[in-house]
């Protein structure tokens, strides 16, 4: 840029009134958000009320100092009947970075609500990734419908993303990026990006790319603005990057994106063909997506979302519900089994659920490292034995402890041998624990399913039915009951 324009560029910003600068978050008092940036009750509570008086004209000006992040929370708080008329009222506020930030099921019901033109119209505003996820939910009739609509680009572009699997790098990628031939200098891929007007809005780095489009290098912004212009992109990009295959699952995105500390990446199709990009900001959600799934599944809640619909939740969670009933008959038959000697040492009774409690937690505990090191790649196939024997150490000690507290207490308040028998109970429950605690999720990992899924269902059984079956056992054995 030549002098003058520069200054002539103070100038404006220096005639510039500072009260013209106002950003979004600086209309945001205490009246609405509480020091945790959570919408306040009260707050919620005058938007609805205006809702239902029918005065648009004051649900437009109350929520018209929100931030669009704010705005989707507004809605979602709101009841489902009461999201349409939320919309209509405030028009223009219901921007594609509201649509962006709402929640899946509260999306598909406001999409579902409108008119095909308008989700075409919402979807043509957003970044091809967020329109494919505003539009992957809806049914096939009105996913075409919403597709018909649109223009020829953006309809090829969508039809291209929902070709892909979900939770797949080409389904979730963004398709506009900033690709360059080799040969330019710096001078001018710097003007090439002032004047094209039609290339993204946000982008991180350049890619440089060979003429069958095979991405070749990468250059920063950064060193794009600090390189003299005479010198050639092959001569400062960086050669060495990360490629992302097309069909990777977004969870290996995140991963990849986490051990090379990526800000962005390449996505390239089989032929190895520039398609488009992963931005850190895309790998923040499936992160956050990723282990709160992992979590949900490990206690059998589905997608555990509290906008999902009630007929959904309760098939994702009665299955495993009847599951654990299941196997909960196991250990039930192991106390039956040993009825007889409960009859004549209540004692066992009551320190029974004691050796299953602490079992079961300990296997939870177990269960929770591996299946968290399974999801990192820091469990494999490799390392499954020195991290079994790790976790049965651990295990040892673990019991060891507990055993003793346990059985020092039981010894004062019944008998010295019933003392030591919990104690015994108590150590090899624990290490049964630690070895199902690593072995269950391996196995599921093995055959191709999600160990979070069913895992803790099938610890739980071991624990409670090894607990029961030793302390009983052994009880028995050492004459307690006879």
């Amino acid at each position: 840029m030549a002098q003058g324009d520069h200054q002539d560029d103070e100038l404006m910003l220096a005639d510039k009134p500072a009260e013209e600068e106002v950003r979004p978050d600086d209309r945001i008092d205490d009246e609405r958000l509480d020091e945790e940036n959570t919408l306040k009750a009260n707050y919620v509570r005058s938007v609805r009320d205006a809702l239902e008086d029918g005065d648009k004209t004051q649900v437009y000006d109350l929520v018209e100092p929100l931030h669009p992040a704010d705005i989707a929370d507004l809605v979602e708080l709101c009841d489902a009947d009461e999201r349409v008329e939320l919309a209509a009222a405030i028009t223009d506020l219901m921007s594609s970075d509201v649509i962006a930030e709402l929640n899946d099921y509260v999306r598909e019901d406001m999409m579902e609500a409108l008119p095909a033109e308008a989700v075409a119209s919402i979807a043509e505003q957003l970044e091809t990734d967020d329109a494919v996820q505003m539009i992957e939910d809806l049914d096939v009739a009105d996913q075409q419908a919403v597709l018909a609509e649109l223009d020829e680009d953006d309809r090829a572009a969508i039809e291209s993303a929902l070709a892909y699997p979900e939770e797949t790098a080409g389904r979730l990628m963004s398709r506009e990026v900033v690709a360059v031939p080799e040969h330019m200098t710096v001078g001018s891929l710097i003007d090439f990006l002032r004047e094209n007007v039609d290339l993204a809005n946000d982008f991180y780095e350049i890619f440089v790319v060979d003429h069958k489009h095979h991405p070749v290098g990468t250059c920063q912004l950064s060193w794009v603005l600090r390189t003299p212009r005479h010198i050639a992109l092959a001569d400062v990009m960086k050669r060495d990057q990360t490629l992302i295959p097309d069909m990777i699952d977004q969870e290996e995105v995140a991963l990849m994106f986490q051990k090379y500390a990526l800000i962005s990446a390449a996505v390239v199709d089989e032929s190895g063909r520039l398609v488009g990009q992963m931005t850190v900001d895309d790998v923040v959600h499936i992160i956050s997506e990723e282990a709160s799934e992992d979590a949900l599944l490990m206690s059998g809640a589905g997608e555990g979302d509290i906008n999902e619909p009630i007929r959904e939740a309760y098939g994702a969670r009665v299955r495993w519900l009847i599951a654990n009933l299941g196997t909960a008959l196991l250990a039930s038959a192991i106390i039956w089994y040993f009825g007889a000697a409960i009859e004549k040492l209540v004692a066992l009774a009551v320190l029974m659920p004691i050796v299953a409690s602490i079992g079961g937690n300990a296997g939870t505990q177990t269960m929770a490292v591996s299946i968290r090191a399974i999801a990192m790649n820091q469990l494999t196939e490799a390392n499954t034995g020195r991290i079994l024997w790790r976790e049965m150490r651990v295990a040892l000690l673990n019991g060891l402890t507990i055993a003793v507290l346990i059985g020092i207490a039981t010894a004062l308040i019944f008998t010295p041998m019933l003392g030591a028998v919990i104690a015994l109970a108590m150590v090899i429950n624990i290490i049964v624990a630690g070895f199902a605690g690593v072995m269950v999720p391996v196995i599921f990992e093995r055959l191709d399913q999600d160990p979070a899924v069913a895992s803790s269902v099938f610890v739980t059984m071991i624990t409670d039915s090894m607990g029961f079956f030793a302390f009983l056992g052994l009880a028995v054995a050492a004459g307690l009951a006879g």
